[in-house]
């Protein structure tokens, strides 16, 4: 399972990465929009990990772009706002699959990540 994490909190993204690498995924963290776009561009991926509110960029258009480059990849989005709390994101974004607050254990998001990792 390839897995790319997109938060602009270096501790918190570090914090999720090692949780979710504990289920034997290959994790890849990153902070912006430009450097996830980059990342979707060059490598493989089958989740994507995006915290809606990037300090770098547009976590919308990260999702836009994976959804045209990486199709099949799932995105879960996690959040520290009410933004989109209506579950109307699953209307926006084709390949979102959850959306959790940013306050989720991280033991929990990873079993979350592991879960859409391995659905065919």
């Amino acid at each position: 399972m390839r897995v790319l994490i997109v938060e602009s909190d270096p501790n918190l993204g570090w914090i999720w990465k090692r949780h979710v690498e504990r289920f034997s995924a290959e994790v890849t963290l990153v902070q912006s929009q430009e450097a996830a776009v980059t990342h979707i561009e060059r490598e493989e991926i089958d989740i994507v990990v995006l915290d809606l509110i990037l300090g770098g960029g547009s976590a919308i258009a990260v999702a836009d772009y994976c959804a045209y480059r990486r199709p099949d990849a799932k995105i879960i989005f996690v959040t520290n706002t009410s933004f989109f709390s209506d579950g109307s994101i699953f209307q926006h974004i084709p390949n979102a699959c959850a959306f959790l607050p940013s306050r989720t254990p991280p033991e929990d998001l990873a079993a979350v990540v592991e879960h859409y990792g391995s659905a065919p």
